[in-house]
């Protein structure tokens, strides 16, 4: 439990909830970096590059580079690069994944005749033709991959509808369940997280606020867990669930000392 020298914050519900900062999380943040602690920010929304994640940060008063930020759409499509290097892929997902999976090698196609692998993201713009293509590439032997298992997706006000509504939809069609999911609570999300923070997985801490992705993720690959109850789980929902975290804090404004007990002497 002690000589924390990297932290993998989460974005959404941990530093910021919308358009706001967590209150505190900008000196936070800075204390931890003149402590000489590592960052890593994670993400499971795939809507926008790495480098407008680092953006939004700074705008908020958060200095980040692109490269201490890794979200689903990233992963995916180092995932896919690797596994299928210039495959045709289907995605049912908004333009900045599409991007990113290009930007990869893959070749995006709408023939659904040779489609590899179909993608399933958070999609605002989700609707039955982009259904009906993932249903007819799937039937004709498709791979089904999606880039995170979220439910929800918290908001300034309360939350909004994420992934699984679209995952659901495409497996309720085809009958078939998704072979891979890459974002939280994934292994793949967090190897490409500590192949950035380049420590090992005993000295790293994971905080975010929800039990199913942050923690759990957290838990299955032996780093130290932190929720942080700013975002979706309460606790409330802490005395009902089996994944309990290592600690609990009110937000990330607790975290400095609690990194102090942890890096005690």
């Amino acid at each position: 439990m002690k000589n924390i020298s990297g932290y993998l914050l989460d974005l959404d519900g941990t530093v910021y909830r919308g358009a706001k900062l967590i209150p505190g999380a900008d000196r936070v943040i800075a204390r931890l970096r003149a402590r000489g602690r590592r960052l890593v920010f994670l993400s499971n929304k795939p809507l926008a590059p790495r480098r407008d994640y680092a953006e939004k940060l700074a705008c908020l008063g958060v200095p980040a580079r692109e490269e201490e930020v890794i979200n689903s759409s990233y992963v995916m499509a180092r995932y896919l690069a690797r596994i299928a290097p210039h495959a045709p892929v289907y995605a049912i997902g908004e333009p900045p994944l599409i991007a990113e999976l290009r930007e990869a090698g893959l070749v995006i196609s709408e023939d659904y005749e040779h489609i590899e692998y179909v993608v399933v993201a958070f999609d605002r713009t989700f609707d039955y033709q982009k259904l009906n293509l993932a249903f007819q590439a799937i039937r004709r032997g498709a791979h089904f991959v999606a880039t995170n298992p979220d439910r929800t997706c918290p908001v300034e006000g309360g939350e909004i509808p994420d992934a699984a509504g679209m995952i659901a939809a495409v497996e309720a069609v085809t009958g078939k369940r998704v072979e891979e999911i890459v974002g939280k609570p994934s292994k793949i999300m967090i190897e490409a997280a500590l192949a950035q923070l380049e420590l090992p997985a005993a000295r790293v801490a994971i905080v975010g606020d929800r039990l199913k992705t942050d923690i759990a993720m957290g838990q299955g690959s032996d780093l130290m867990t932190i929720l942080t109850l700013t975002g979706v789980n309460s606790r409330d929902d802490l005395q009902k669930s089996a994944i309990q975290p290592d600690r609990v804090i009110g937000s990330l404004a607790e975290l400095p000392a609690l990194d102090d007990l942890l890096n005690a002497s």
